[in-house]
């Protein structure tokens, strides 16, 4: 049995989860997020917790079931607490800025680089246009939208410009020197 997938979930006040022919559904405050189970996996609803089980021990169901269940945790914490992610912006003349539900990022390239926000997502700005913010209730959205929007340019270990995660500590490399 799956060390993971054998704790069961304990459901948080203010959430609400509903299991239905192999959906799971999490409402919340922060809205509401759905999963399909896979087939061979079971959950239910028990005094407040919710359990998976497996059918089989067959080698792909061992494999989804420890995830299934953190997946079905995940869920329960963003729709009520939420999660969030930080960037930060280095570089001369480097910046964002929020044009409607569009992310613009001037980065040193000939025309600035536009991200199109997905629904589910708040991303905020701060004044200086160096410090982003991402938000929602779905982990694995926020971390794709922040992951997406750090691509554009990463910090370089030379000069330490371009876009890192708050708190992300970029090592610092030395230049040729000439003899």
């Amino acid at each position: 049995m799956s060390r993971v997938g054998k704790e069961p979930v304990p459901v948080t006040s203010g959430a609400t989860v509903t299991i239905a022919n192999g959906v799971v559904s999490v409402k919340g405050k922060n809205g509401e997020l759905t999963y399909t189970l896979l087939a061979g996996i079971n959950a239910e609803v028990k005094d407040g917790t919710v359990v998976v089980t497996r059918v089989s021990d067959d080698r792909k169901l061992r494999g989804f079931h420890g995830l299934t269940r953190t997946l079905i945790k995940n869920m329960i914490e963003g729709v009520v607490t939420g999660y969030s992610k930080g960037l930060e912006i280095e570089g001369v003349g480097f910046k964002a800025a929020l044009q409607g539900q569009r992310l613009i990022l001037s980065l040193g390239f000939a025309s600035p680089k536009p991200y199109d926000i997905p629904d589910g997502v708040k991303v905020t700005v701060d004044n200086t246009g160096t410090k982003i913010g991402i938000a929602g209730p779905d982990k694995q959205l926020v971390g794709r939208v922040a992951a997406d929007i750090r691509a554009y340019f990463p910090a370089e270990p030379y000069k330490g410009k371009g876009i890192k995660y708050a708190g992300e500590k970029i090592r610092r490399k030395e230049g040729k020197t000439v003899a």
